[in-house]
């Protein structure tokens, strides 16, 4: 299993799509690594720069809704993956996005509306997340103060995490 937490990149607006988590003219890589340098390169933020400590240092992504969406490329869970981001939190993802996480092992928490703008609260602080993944309870903690929350995942979905994703899932089951 892949360690989740860590340090926090707020990447505040709805509707981020897999172009900007990767561009598509990266596509033809053929290893993870080569995606590496290109993680969020065309996003377009205010103030957000893709070659910033900030974003080099993060392990989380919490985010606004409906992240994800546009191609069905696998190759935007992966970009996070090689850049050791683990967890992506959104109030909702583009559903062949979230699964993709978790078929690579990884976390896409879903928490309410409310609850992502009290994360938020906490993005000038330089917040970090921990995970009680068994509790199924994260923790953000800044200067702000520190907060936790619940979260569910299916059933299915927590054994392909344990199990590190759909290749050793498949490998222990079939």
């Amino acid at each position: 299993m892949k360690h989740f937490g860590g340090k926090v990149l707020f990447l505040d607006r709805s509707d981020i799509n897999t172009d900007e988590i990767i561009p598509a003219k990266y596509l033809t890589e053929i290893s993870k690594e080569a995606l590496k340098p290109h993680m969020l390169e065309d996003l377009k933020l205010d103030g957000f720069d893709p070659d910033s400590s900030e974003v080099r240092e993060a392990r989380v992504i919490v985010s606004r809704g409906n992240f994800g969406c546009g191609s069905s490329r696998e190759h935007a869970p992966w970009v996070f993956e090689v850049n050791d981001i683990n967890v992506v939190i959104a109030s909702s993802f583009a559903r062949i996005f979230r699964q993709n996480m978790f078929n690579c092992g990884m976390l896409a928490i879903e928490l309410s509306e409310s609850d992502i703008s009290s994360l938020f609260d906490h993005k000038a602080a330089e917040a970090s997340i921990a995970f009680d993944f068994g509790g199924s309870r994260l923790t953000i903690s800044s200067a702000k103060g520190s907060r936790t929350y619940d979260y569910r995942i299916s059933e299915f979905d927590r054994a392909l995490v344990e199990a590190g994703g759909w290749v050793g899932f498949a490998d222990a089951k079939y």
